[in-house]
Parts: structure tokens; C-alpha cells; sequence
């Protein structure tokens, strides 16, 4: 890993672009779509900032509305995740090619597919290693065959890896979008048993919370950022529910047992001390179950720590 110093300044040197996908379309509870703005509200940019980021705020963008319905084959809303997904796709290439940092500000979970599906394209185009840090309580990678709720947020692991419809396997003009082996997941703690012999045949790899309580979350981290080099992407995806719900209430699908504040402080430092991070998407705030905000500023704190701001005193 680089020099803790030498990373900041990197950072400090990068365009962050603010995306907003203020959209619920692949949840199963109403509100995510408030996500981006509760981002902003909590001071993102000015975190940022802060830590002598450039930030470039490009809006929300649009997509259809999230029309309630019952699933159809096994998936809600299939169209409008398509729709919101491909919008996700563009900006966050766009944002790329132009030498920008993407921040996607969700939404739910179901968006990481136009994301990485984009970073993946970007990695190809710039003959780069991608590698992939799947924060997050679940694992999602289930299918339409297996989910009880049809709900895509459950699904953007499996359809990246090449496993879902056409029209969301398809978005950034490669099945699969990526090899499960790019993918490290860590915090898991709530797996369907027919997703979980998914998860194991197709080899990803997964520091799950049994994993960090009997080994810590050093050497976890210390596993899933093995072997970086200058040629690697490091993509994270940050789902809020990765989170102890103790402190980060605002999700719609809290699960007990999470990593506590200092566990996922020192997850974000040690992912910045790689100087690798070059794409990241916040997902799942959810403020309609949040308390007066807490829990887009928690996720603003670690956000920063991503971007350097670190506890350590020793030289």
C-alpha cells in the first residue's frame, strides 16, 4: 500500500462529481428516493471540500417514477429499473471519460448495476484492473427464480456477473459486465439459502460478519485489497445498511449484527491508504426511517475517511 501522505494528496488532486439517482424503483420500502438530497442536506460537498477535493455537483438525474406494482417474471418495475439503470450507466462513463471522480448518491442498491456495468466499460476502454468492494449487509445477488419480492436491489451482484434479464446484463456492452472474481463482499450477514449456493458457485468472495468477529476487520481488509497495483480500479459500493443499525437507522433493510462506528472507520481508512479509490456509490439512505439525519451524517464521516481523513497519530 502507498504512503498514507502521498494518498491524500492524490485524492485532494481528483473532480469529484456528485450524481444524484433520487429514485426507490428496485426497494421494497418507499423513500431511498430522498437519499441524494439527504446527502446534500448532511454536507457532502463541503466535506469534501474540506479535505481539498474539487467538487462538481451535476444534479439528480431523471427517470420514470416508481409506479408500486407487483412483479411480473419474477421482477418489479423492470422497465423503470432498465430506464434508471441506463441514465446511471451514461452519467457515470461521461463522468469518467471526462477525468472526473463519480459519486453516485442513491437511490437503492438496484442502480449499482448502470454504475459498475459504466466503471467496467471505463476499466476496458483504459486497459485497466477493476476490483470491487461490495459494502453491504446482503449479498445481493439473488435472481428472479429465487426472490420472494421480485425487489432489484436484491439482484445487481447477480445481474453484473451476467445472471439476470437481457436488458440489465447487457447495459455496458459486455456480458458478463464483470468476473466475480474483481468482487470482494464484506459485512454480510443476510443471505437467502438458494442465493447462498449462488454466492458460492460462482467463487465470490465474501469476508462476511462471522468472518470480521473472529478475525477483525483489519485482516479482512487486509484480504480484500490484496494484491492492488497502479493498473487497479478500485471500485466501492457502499450500501448504508452495511451498517450496525444501532447507528445508521435510516435504511430500509437494517439487519442486526453490522460493523460498529470504529469497524467501518477504520474499513474507510484502510481502503484510503491504497490511494486506489476511483469510483464510489452511496446507496440505500433511506431518510423516512432516519432520526432528524443521523444517518446520511455518519455516512458523510465516512465518506471523508474514504478521502483521507483519518485518526491516526503515528508518524
Amino acid at each position: 500500500m502507498a504512503d498514507t501522505s502521498d494518498n491524500v494528496e492524490t485524492l485532494a488532486a481528483r473532480t469529484v462529481s456528485l450524481i444524484g439517482a433520487p429514485t426507490d424503483i428496485g426497494a421494497g420500502s418507499r423513500g431511498a428516493s430522498m437519499g441524494p438530497e439527504a446527502m446534500r442536506v448532511a454536507g457532502i460537498q463541503q466535506a469534501l471540500e474540506a479535505r481539498g477535493v474539487s467538487v462538481v455537483d451535476i444534479g439528480n438525474l431523471s427517470g420514470p417514477i416508481n409506479p408500486w406494482q407487483p412483479p411480473v417474471n419474477g421482477y418489479r418495475h423492470l422497465p423503470e429499473v432498465v430506464a434508471w439503470n441506463l441514465a446511471v450507466h451514461d452519467a457515470v462513463h461521461a463522468e469518467m471519460r471526462a477525468g472526473r471522480m463519480p459519486l453516485l448518491l442513491g437511490g437503492d442498491h438496484c442502480l449499482a448495476i448502470g454504475s459498475i456495468s459504466a466503471v467496467a466499460r471505463h476499466c476496458r476502454e483504459a486497459r485497466k484492473k477493476l476490483r470491487v468492494l461490495w459494502l453491504d449487509a446482503h449479498a445481493d445477488f439473488n435472481t428472479n427464480l429465487l426472490t420472494p419480492s421480485g425487489n432489484t436491489h436484491g439482484m445487481p451482484v447477480a445481474c453484473l456477473c451476467g445472471n439476470g434479464p437481457q436488458e440489465l446484463v447487457e447495459i455496458g456492452g459486455k456480458v458478463p459486465a464483470i468476473n466475480p472474481k474483481w468482487v470482494r463482499q464484506i459485512g454480510i450477514r443476510s443471505v437467502d439459502a438458494g442465493e447462498k449456493r449462488l454466492v458460492h458457485e460462482a467463487g465470490l468472495e465474501v469476508f462476511d460478519m462471522r468472518f470480521i468477529d473472529e478475525m477483525g476487520m483489519r485482516h479482512a481488509m487486509e484480504l480484500a485489497l490484496a494484491t492492488l497495483d497502479v493498473n487497479t480500479h478500485l471500485h466501492v459500493s457502499f450500501d448504508v445498511d452495511f451498517l450496525d443499525p444501532d447507528i445508521a437507522p435510516g435504511v430500509g433493510t437494517t439487519v442486526k449484527g453490522g460493523p460498529t462506528y470504529r469497524e467501518a472507520q477504520l474499513c474507510m481508512e484502510m481502503i484510503a491508504d491504497t490511494g486506489r479509490l476511483a469510483s464510489l456509490d452511496l446507496m440505500e439512505l433511506n431518510p423516512a426511517f432516519d432520526d432528524h439525519n443521523r444517518t446520511a451524517d455518519v455516512a458523510v464521516d465516512l465518506i471523508e475517511s474514504l478521502f483521507g481523513k483519518s485518526t491516526l497519530m503515528r508518524k
